[in-house]
């Protein structure tokens, strides 16, 4: 096959070379149609066998709360864990950081191998890909949120605990959950818009040349996109809107008005949240006859985890054997990493030249540059609108739908708008990605300083209204603070996603037009495109070290302040 190279204006040039590989994007002359399926009947999920009509959505509907419920095990574990241990914490946090700025696009393509290989002649293993997909998309950003909660728990709920003598069992139901339910609700909306993306994503996942595609939504664009065909794609958008909707209005609209009740404060809103299909349960007697048969194992369980022990007092450890264990804990860890970067350094020179690998980390840095724009942005647009939403809950009832419905869509959904818009202004992709980039990852700014805003008690919001607090005297007093450790959050999680978005963000096509922009994201595309692990495995590499040396260097010192100056 013969293939036309194309570099975005705009940017320097390269040659093609052995040297230059990763920063062009080899487009064929026509591309292949996703016709290969893998029939959804034997995978145990109840979903048609074609991908070409929609009524096969909620196939993608069950997939995504099939991820959730594992990612919130998984939070409230590693989110505890690395909460009330100083030393894990230097583990978890990192490595959380780095794996929510890895695409997953750039490692869909192992854990498919790998899952097919666990269920080898049935589509459940594409099924478990899909749903590890959106469980990877979910976990991260849920766990940083709900381990900010933790660190920044008011030192009141801390000593009551204490004093009450709680279990740690009883400790994290009664006083860890309860504090960080808002804030946690809150992010689960913006994390299971951002994995509908990723669902998208596996639903039409390339294994050994072959396309799989799984009933729903995401394969049904997939294949639109590829022939061109728009009013397919306006289609899916339609029924898009109607899942997250109803998704909003039967699930997380009553589980944000639920959540309502672990406000803690002295005086209520002035208006709460209000749902109304949890109105229409709370008038049945479903939840009732539910808790009565689940209270005689609940029981059970508290009694078995007695055994974990009650709340500790204040520790006072000896400085000298603690000095010499932190010494330890480092060295070893300290060598884990060395040899794992040795291994990756080793693997990585080992295919792909010295002098692409130096090109390869100036592609990251233009994406970086993108990244930081994107947060920028983010933040003088969406503080102020997040804040003011949060704090009026009449506006919150009647913006939050929308708002999920905004950041619950794909991207490349609007991608055919994207190559239209751009092609008819005449605008490079290079400067055009950074809008593309913001549609799947300013969300998590908006949500998580709405959260924030909306957790500030109501005494405190009295408190300011008697000291006549007006103008911007209030925004920095009052407002910024109280929201400070919600925005650290969401700015943190707004960066990782806009790395995932630069994969498909900067490269973009639809029918025959394909249009790119010189970064990482298109690097990374080439490289799976055309079964280059290497190269794949490189970008992900380099997005990590950015990753790694930003959070040192400005979200580490971000989460300090807020956790030492802003926790309310």
């Amino acid at each position: 096959m013969t293939y036309s190279y194309t570099v975005a204006a705009g940017f320097p040039s390269f040659p093609p070379g052995p040297s230059a590989r990763g920063v062009l994007r080899a487009v064929p002359p026509s591309r292949p149609r996703r016709s290969a399926v893998v029939p959804a009947e034997h995978s145990g999920f109840p979903c048609p066998s074609s991908v070409s009509s929609p009524p096969a959505a909620p196939c993608a509907s069950l997939r995504m709360f099939a991820g959730l419920v594992p990612a919130v095990l998984f939070t409230f574990v590693f989110g505890t864990w690395a909460a009330r241990s100083r030393r894990v914490a230097k583990v978890i946090v990192p490595v959380i950081d780095i794996l929510q700025s890895v695409p997953v696009l750039t490692f869909l393509s192992i854990t498919v191998t790998g899952f097919i290989a666990l269920f080898p002649g049935s589509a459940l293993g594409l099924e478990l890909a899909s749903v590890f997909a959106v469980f990877t998309a979910l976990v991260w950003n849920m766990t940083m949120a709900f381990y900010q909660s933790l660190i920044t728990q008011s030192t009141e709920l801390d000593e009551a605990a204490r004093l009450m003598r709680l279990t740690r069992w009883q400790r994290f139901w009664k006083v860890d959950v309860p504090s960080g339910m808002i804030a946690q609700v809150w992010n689960g909306m913006i994390s299971f818009g951002a994995a509908w993306f990723a669902l998208s994503a596996s639903e039409t996942i390339s294994v050994n040349g072959r396309d799989n595609g799984l009933p729903g939504v995401g394969s049904y664009v997939a294949q639109a996109l590829d022939n061109g065909e728009g009013t397919r794609v306006a289609l899916a958008v339609v029924v898009m809107v109607v899942m997250v909707v109803s998704v909003n209005f039967f699930f997380w609209r009553p589980v944000t008005a639920w959540a309502e009740r672990f406000r803690t404060e002295d005086c209520e809103l002035a208006e709460q949240p209000r749902s109304r299909f949890l109105a229409l349960l709370r008038r049945s007697t479903v939840p009732s006859l539910l808790g009565r048969m689940a209270r005689p194992a609940g029981e059970r369980l508290d009694r078995a985890m007695r055994v974990l022990g009650t709340s500790p007092g204040r520790l006072h450890h000896d400085p000298v054997r603690r000095k010499r264990a932190d010494t330890v804990f480092h060295v070893l860890y300290g060598v884990a990493v060395a040899a794992v970067l040795w291994q990756a350094c080793t693997y990585i020179l080992d295919n792909v030249p010295v002098g692409e690998i130096g090109h390869a980390a100036w592609l990251a840095l233009v994406t970086y540059g993108r990244v930081m724009i994107l947060v920028v942005f983010s933040t003088l647009v969406w503080v102020p609108v997040g804040a003011w939403i949060g704090m009026n809950p009449r506006v919150n009832r009647i913006a939050q739908p929308i708002v999920q419905v905004l950041a619950s869509f794909p991207s490349n959904f609007l991608f055919p708008l994207a190559v239209v818009v751009l092609g008819a202004s005449g605008i490079s992709l290079n400067w055009g990605a950074i809008a593309l980039m913001a549609l799947g990852a300013q969300w998590y700014v908006l949500f998580n300083v709405i959260a924030g805003a909306s957790s500030i008690p109501g005494d405190l919001r009295e408190a300011s209204d008697d000291l006549g607090l007006r103008g911007w005297l209030r925004w920095r007093k009052f407002i910024l603070p109280a929201v400070f450790p919600s925005y650290t959050t969401g700015a943190l999680a707004a960066s990782g996603g806009a790395w995932n978005a630069s994969i498909p963000g900067e490269l973009v096509s639809y029918g025959t037009t394909t249009l790119t922009a010189v970064g990482i994201g298109t690097y990374i595309t080439q490289a799976t495109d055309s079964g280059d692990f290497a190269r794949n495995f490189l970008g992900a590499v380099l997005m990590s070290v950015y990753v790694v040396v930003i959070n040192r260097l400005l979200w580490r010192r971000l989460y300090r302040f807020a956790q030492q100056r802003c926790a309310l």
